[in-house]
């Protein structure tokens, strides 16, 4: 927004698309794209992957924005859409993984196993060694999602559970499991003298 001109709600950039004024849509990206970029890079774990995630996202709320009803806000509904398109890609990588594990076995057969075992151990002490790096990539993806949501983004509970589709009740309880589960990760690097 240039100096003079009058700040136009989410909502009210929503109504105008519908009827017909498709270029808004570049303003609610322009507003909310930092912020979903950051939550599929903590889930996602690579900036290339986040980059696409979040494309991804606001190419599919656009599709759909006749489906977007104003129970919650533009933001919440993006944030959803995000969190499903990251969830979708890590089991997509899970499965992969699991294909690729499969295939090393099978080429162990002719090799060692302690040949692939060491091949892995390599490959796992590439990942990035920064502690807050190393505690979330120890925490499940539901917990990384929720502090992400809570801790990063600022989202109150209510926000939280629109986002999630779930009650209050289990966003406080996923969010304080999330927060021990932390705060074990964090004893376990403390313990090993990490920090």
């Amino acid at each position: 927004m240039g100096p003079g001109e009058i700040f136009i709600t989410d909502a009210e950039i929503v109504r105008k698309i519908r009827r017909g004024r498709s270029a808004l849509y570049a303003e609610l990206m322009r507003r909310h794209y930092p912020k979903i970029f950051c939550l599929c890079l903590s889930l996602l774990k690579d900036p290339s992957m986040a980059d696409d995630a979040a494309q991804e996202a606001f190419l599919k709320s656009y599709r759909s924005l006749d489906k977007f009803r104003e129970d919650s806000s533009f933001l919440t509904w993006i944030h959803r859409i995000a969190a499903n398109r990251c969830l979708d890609l890590i089991r997509l990588k899970a499965r992969e993984k699991e294909n690729s594990l499969d295939t090393m076995l099978e080429i162990s057969e002719n090799h060692s196993f302690r040949e692939v075992e060491s091949s892995l151990l390599i490959e796992s002490s590439l990942i990035n060694s920064d502690l807050v790096e190393k505690i979330m990539s120890r925490l499940p993806v539901e917990y990384r999602l929720i502090l992400v949501l809570r801790e990063v983004q600022g989202f109150n509970y209510q926000e939280i559970s629109q986002v999630l589709e779930c009650s209050l009740d289990s966003v406080k309880a996923r969010l304080r499991r999330a927060r021990l589960a932390c705060g074990e990760a964090l004893r376990h690097f403390k313990m090993a003298g990490c920090v």
